[in-house]
């Protein structure tokens, strides 16, 4: 497949006319061909329009056909072989492992969204049925299900070229859902969100869906986000990035007339606490898996362990220690752009003249350009909460262990932190008095918790949330992963007194769909 640098609207490639674009090669910063034609207003009020045209008729079809489009979207992906894996390292330097791996989570996200859809309970069917002699008044006849909210906006992730970006979780999630999609590709990787653009317009077009499903739209500044954003005929945004680029669509959407939903993923530094107990008995172990997560992908995930905290004892220092040797050896990475790589210079830079903290530890140094050398610092609890900045994700590989004076200092700065993506506990049998009493603070301030773990991945499943209070997202009551990621494009419906014949069929009596239903209060396929 080759890479044109075209917009897509529904079945139309074209070129945006409103100046170049060049994605770069991650490693050196060198411009990448073709030139990308950037989208007009035009080309963004066309695929608005196209998307709300097909909108009835898209979220009209049957589970099967919506299920049978997400597997092609899935199979398209797996089928482009290395012609996708070479664009991708090249845009983004990450290694083709990863990209592998990542290529396949992409895929099985969009499974699990069909596999959503077949099972069926995704529509909510809840059926109250009529009590005529009831007294002292009668009841109808309730019944309500779900329907997707209209076309979504999807802005692509830098540090997820694939499964945060075109044909992402948001998309998948949306497109399930029964919303038409716009995305936003990521100017930093043009070709690869070209790529997979074209395998959801063929997707579509084989599957028979209607033509304006799908669009993707190129950006030469923030105009054309902005537009999308503010577009009347969007109905919800889906962001994977900055607090500031999330926070810039969230006063967007809040500026229409009629204001919109954004679910932005922004940012967190994913707090680990380091038990007691749970030191004394694995201080080693502890401190390679910590180094491990920090480097992984380049520090450059959502999810990265950037706070530690920890009480003083002499098993802490065994970890410090253990935990330098193991960074001392870590050999650094591209990072995705020289601008992410210019802002974790600046962050590093700011933690080394930061009053109160002290490195650590630093990886090996870099021996190219835009590589990142991972960095351990320590300070204590009084400098931490003193200093608001040191609270600031530094997106990479670095991390800020906080050493708390007794149970009482670590309450108090756990307290105080912002909303998180993730916290984490190393914990031991016997620190069970300690867990329980942070636990109840930690539910507050995270999306997930983890136990003996790293927060540095985030399984694609039912149960997993990938959200959390803000500044780590701008809705606090979702989630961008796992099979409940659909529940921020839909909303309810009810309807009373509605003819058999004319209820959707996830509602008709007979049930054709054979699905669970909350019937009365009773869960049953009836």
């Amino acid at each position: 497949m080759q890479i044109l640098g075209e917009t897509i609207i529904g079945q139309r490639s074209l070129r945006g006319q409103a100046g170049d674009v060049f994605a770069l090669a991650a490693a050196t910063g060198e411009q990448l061909t073709p030139a990308f034609g950037a989208s007009t207003t035009d080309d963004v009020n066309a695929a608005c329009e196209l998307a709300e045209a097909s909108f009835d008729r898209y979220r009209q079809l049957s589970d099967e056909q919506r299920a049978a489009f997400l597997d092609a979207i899935a199979q398209g992906l797996l089928d482009l072989g290395d012609t996708l894996i070479d664009r991708v390292h090249l845009e983004s330097g990450l290694p083709k492992p990863r990209l592998e791996g990542e290529r396949v989570r992409t895929a099985n996200q969009l499974k699990l969204f069909a596999s959503v859809l077949r099972e069926g309970r995704w529509h909510g069917a809840t059926l109250d049925t009529a009590l005529p002699e009831r007294q002292p008044l009668p009841r109808a006849d309730l019944r309500q299900r779900r329907i997707g909210v209209g076309p979504v906006a999807v802005f692509g992730a830098s540090n997820f070229p694939l499964a945060f970006s075109v044909a992402g979780g948001d998309t998948a999630s949306a497109l399930a859902a029964g919303c038409p999609v716009i995305v936003k590709a990521h100017p930093a990787h043009l070709g690869t969100s070209e790529l997979v653009g074209r395998v959801i317009q063929k997707a579509a077009r084989d599957t028979g869906m209607p033509e304006g499903v799908f669009s993707m739209l190129i950006d030469k500044d923030i105009s054309v986000g902005q537009a999308l954003v503010s577009h009347p005929l969007i109905q919800a945004v889906g962001f994977t990035g900055s607090r500031r680029g999330g926070l810039a669509l969230v006063a967007a959407a809040q500026a229409r007339p009629v204001p919109i939903p954004v679910y932005a993923e922004m940012s967190s530094i994913n707090p680990v606490f380091l038990l007691p107990a749970a030191l004394s008995a694995r201080a080693d172990t502890i401190a390679k898996g910590f180094a491990d997560s920090l480097v992984l992908g380049a520090g450059q995930f959502c999810t990265n362990p950037g706070i530690l905290l920890a009480l003083e004892s002499d098993a802490l220092e065994r970890f410090v220690s253990a935990a330098a040797e193991a960074l001392s050896d870590k050999t650094p990475t591209t990072m995705l752009t020289p601008n992410i790589h210019g802002a974790y210079c600046n962050g590093l830079n700011n933690l080394h003249k930061a009053a109160g903290v002290t490195l650590i530890a630093e990886g090996r140094e870099a021996q190219s350009s835009f590589q990142a050398r991972a960095a351990f610092f320590r300070t204590d609890s009084a400098t931490f909460l003193g200093n608001r900045a040191l609270e600031d994700e530094n997106f990479g590989p670095s991390a800020l262990l906080i050493v708390c004076k007794d149970t009482a200092d670590l309450h108090n700065v756990a307290a105080k932190f912002d909303g998180q993506l993730t916290v984490t506990l190393h914990y031991d049998d016997d620190d069970k008095a300690i867990a329980q009493a942070l636990l109840p603070t930690l539910e507050r301030k995270a999306g997930r918790i983890l136990f003996n773990d790293w927060p540095t991945g985030v399984e694609v499943s039912y149960s997993m949330v990938h959200g959390g209070p803000f500044p780590a997202t701008s809705d606090s009551r979702s989630t961008s992963v796992g099979a409940t990621a659909i529940d921020r494009f839909l909303r309810p419906v009810c309807y009373q007194n509605v003819p058999d014949a004319l209820l959707p069929p996830a509602l008709q009596q007979a049930n054709p769909l054979n699905t669970w239903r909350l019937t009365d209060g009773q869960l049953a396929k009836k």
